[in-house]
């Protein structure tokens, strides 16, 4: 299994705009792509759940690569709450339903564009990560914390 790459989150951008999927990086592949000085070993989700998100998102998923079942590809189109996809060119968790975030458009009004990278709100990534209750979670929350300490303030100093 190979490390988040900002490769994967190039390619996942553009294909998804291809397909007009709605979705936000999540997890620590998110708080990467905001400055976070980690590494994780895939990229995480948060996809909006709808019959017409799900058919567009299938079909970027087979364009990046992905080998889906037909059994994934139904749990996918009905946005089943957590597929987790390790048959393509990297690893890949879709979240529809994140502990911590009520809806996915709450989530999508308070998210960061990076380079054109629909991020989740460091607020909202740490929700879901103290919502999770898993160790590795709980170990990485003081240091996203701290990061978004800082990361807030330099936002407040237009950097």
């Amino acid at each position: 299994m190979a490390a988040f790459e900002y490769r994967q989150a190039e390619e996942i951008r553009d294909v998804f705009a291809r397909h007009g999927v709605r979705y936000l990086f999540l997890g620590k592949s998110g708080a990467i792509l905001l400055g976070f000085p980690d590494t994780t070993q895939d990229t995480d989700l948060f996809v909006e759940k709808s019959e017409q998100n799900g058919r567009a998102l299938v079909l970027a998923l087979r364009e990046l690569g992905f080998a889906l079942t037909d059994e994934q590809a139904g749990q996918v189109r009905r946005g089943k709450g957590f597929v987790q996809l390790r048959s393509g060119p990297f690893d890949v968790d879709l979240v529809f339903a994140p502990d911590g975030i009520e809806a996915f458009e709450d989530a999508w009004g308070r998210r960061v564009d990076v380079e054109g990278f629909p991020v989740c709100h460091l607020n909202d990534i740490i929700a879901s990560k103290e919502a999770s209750g898993r160790q590795k979670d709980r170990e990485t929350l003081p240091r996203l914390r701290a990061f978004r300490d800082y990361w807030l303030r330099r936002q407040a100093n237009g950097k």
